[in-house]
Order: C-alpha cells, then structure tokens, then sequence
C-alpha cells in the first residue's frame, strides 16, 4: 500500500478523472437535427397556437354531432358560447383522437343550485368509447363550497384519481382546464400495452399530475379497459336538476 501524502493521492486523482474530458469537445454532445418545426404561439396562454384545431370558437358546432345518433349537434350557441341542452344529450367531435393537447373553459352559472353531485355536473370524456357516458372523464362540477367525494370533485379523474387541490371559482366565474392526453396501447389481443395517462392544469393550477388511469370511468364498479384505437373527445349533458354550464374557447393539438 502507498505512503505517499493525501494530498498527492488527490491530485492524482483528479488528473486521472478530468483527464479523458481533455480530448472531448462541446461539439460532441450538441444535436443539430432534426429541427423542431415552427409553430406560432398565441396571443395569450388561452389563445389557440397556429396548429391547434378549433373545436368551438364562438360561432357554431360544426365540429361536433350528437353522441346519441352522430347527427348535427343540438346544443345552445348565443354570444360566443356554448350552452349545454340537457335534452339533447352529450355531444362529441367529429374528429378522432389519440394523444393530444386540450385548452377548454367552462363557467358554473351565477345562479346554480342543488348540493355534491347535483350542482353544475358535467365532464368532458378525454377518450369517447361509445354511447352514454362511456369513455375516460375528467370531472366538471362546481366544487367551490360544495362538499361531495373527493373523486367526484371538480377536478378529478371520476371515481379514480382525487385533484392535488382544489383551485375552483365562485359559480359565474370563467375556468379552464389544460390537459395532455396520452392515449393508451393495446396489445393484439385486447390487454393492456401501456395504459392512459393524464396531466392536467385547473385555472392554471396542477391537479393531475401524468395519472396512470386503470381503465374506463365506471359510475358503479371497478374501471376496465377496452380497446380502441382513436375516439371522438365527448362533453357531458348531466341529468342533474341544476342549471346548465357553459363552454367556450376549445382547441386541441394532435401529439
């Protein structure tokens, strides 16, 4: 064993170490191609990108049809918004989706009543897989003073994952929800690949943060996954007895 002094037992060593980074360059850990392609921001954090599809932007519901039999889209549209029409059931888009960037806000009205589940109810099916309520659900509710399960809340991947916190407006006030969707992979025979992920933003505020979903929203009984390889984005008409919600501004980015 040496006698030799820390000290130059220490020097040596670092001479050992940063020896090989001698030959290395700057130049050798820099990636030049390919280059991410151009895409113009919007004005604001809520204005549409220059890639993004404009589900709903105020003047009409070209881009969506009725759940129920995929004709025209039967909800109220008056000053820029988007109203629900309980009576005509959940609307969904035209398009198919995988993996994608949402922008959507929704406003409780001013003068909601009713209690938990049956105050503003509505959602919006991240992955439509067939009629009614089937599909992946972010919750809509309002969940400003208004006890219910906390993985019914706004906020909340229904009934599976419970929002980090609860950052809702008064009724009558404009929320947002940003949200990345990663589609989930089936193998051949149906199972499960990779499931569905889910990060989503609350007025700005981190409330799911890349949940693994363990299947379909299931209002009774434990979610299960079924195959599908693209599916509409459907919005709710909840049967609840209070007002309905409003929607405006929806864009989406294929990922």
């Amino acid at each position: 064993m040496t006698n030799l002094p820390k000290s130059i037992l220490a020097v040596a060593g670092a001479i050992l170490i940063t020896a090989p980074l001698a030959a290395q360059k700057p130049a050798d850990t820099e990636i030049w191609e390919p280059v991410p392609r151009v895409v113009t921001a919007g004005a604001t954090d809520r204005d549409a990108p220059s890639d993004a599809v404009k589900l709903f932007d105020g003047r009409n519901l070209d881009e969506w049809v009725s759940t129920r039999d995929k004709s025209a889209a039967r909800w109220t549209v008056t000053d820029g918004l988007m109203t629900v029409d309980k009576s005509a059931g959940n609307i969904e888009t035209k398009r198919r989706f995988r993996s994608y960037q949402l922008h959507i806000e929704w406003r409780i009205p001013s003068d909601i009543t009713g209690t938990d589940q049956g105050r503003g109810n509505s959602g919006i099916f991240l992955a439509s897989t067939g009629d009614g309520d089937a599909g992946y659900e972010l919750q809509i509710l309002d969940s400003y003073q208004n006890k219910t399960y906390v993985n019914g809340q706004a906020g909340s991947i229904y009934k599976q994952s419970i929002p980090l916190v609860n950052p809702s407006r008064k009724p009558g006030e404009w929320q947002s929800y940003d949200v990345i969707w990663t589609a989930p992979m089936f193998n051949v025979d149906g199972s499960v690949k990779s499931p569905a992920y889910v990060t989503a933003f609350h007025n700005g505020v981190l409330v799911q943060s890349h949940f693994a979903l363990t299947g379909e929203t299931r209002y009774i009984g434990k979610p299960e996954y079924t195959k599908y390889e693209s599916a509409p984005i459907k919005l709710q008409a909840h049967g609840d007895k209070s007002a309905p919600i409003s929607f405006r501004n929806i864009w989406v980015r294929d990922l």
